[in-house]
C-alpha cells in the first residue's frame, strides 16, 4: 500500500515504514506531524484517486532528521569579460518516517 500527497508544494510517495525526504518543515526531530492532502491511494489492484483530495485520507510520520543536503556548487561564467563567479547552496531538507497511512 502507498500513497501520493502533497506537502511544501511537491508531491510525495509514501509507504508506510519508509523514510521520505521533503522541503524543511517547521518541526522538531522526533515529533509527530501528518499530512491531510492526499492525492492517491494504492493498495494492490485497487486504487482511490480524489479530486483533488481523498476526502478523510491522512498520512502520519515521525520526524527523524533536520539536515541540509550535500552542497552543489553553481559556476557563472561570462565570455571575453573576465566574468567568473562560484557559489555554493545547501538545501535544507526534513526526513519523515510514514508511519500510518489512514483511509
Amino acid at each position: 500500500m502507498y500513497a501520493i500527497f502533497e506537502a511544501g508544494g511537491r508531491q510525495h510517495r509514501a509507504e508506510t515504514l519508509k523514510v521520505v525526504r521533503m522541503s524543511k518543515l517547521d518541526v522538531d526531530k522526533g515529533s509527530t506531524v501528518e499530512f491531510d492532502r492526499v492525492l492517491a491511494i494504492f493498495d494492490g489492484a485497487e486504487a482511490t484517486i480524489g479530486m483533488p483530495y481523498v476526502e478523510g485520507a491522512k498520512i502520519t510520520g515521525r520526524v527523524v532528521q533536520q539536515d541540509r543536503a550535500r552542497k552543489i556548487k553553481v559556476f557563472r561564467y561570462r565570455p571575453k569579460s573576465n566574468f567568473k563567479r562560484m557559489i555554493g547552496h545547501r538545501q535544507h531538507f526534513t526526513e519523515v518516517l510514514v508511519t500510518d497511512i489512514a483511509v
